[in-house]
């Protein structure tokens, strides 16, 4: 039996695990990686049905904001 993950399942566990670090204990340079990994993850998943789907959603709330 073979396995695959995604390059974008693999990068939200690393962002997950990141965050759950308590805040006072992050350097900045831990701060600009889990930011750099968190634009990655939204470039990654721009593309799938997901990201389309999350994109309908955010523009639908900015269109009942207005």
């Amino acid at each position: 039996m073979q396995y695959t993950v995604s390059a974008s399942v693999f990068l939200a566990i690393i962002i997950f695990v990141r965050l759950r670090r308590r805040t006072q204990s992050r350097s900045r340079v831990d701060e600009t990686l889990t930011v750099l990994s968190a634009a990655t993850f939204g470039i990654l998943i721009a593309t799938t049905p997901l990201g389309q789907a999350v994109l309908h959603l955010v523009g639908v709330a900015a269109d009942a904001t207005r």
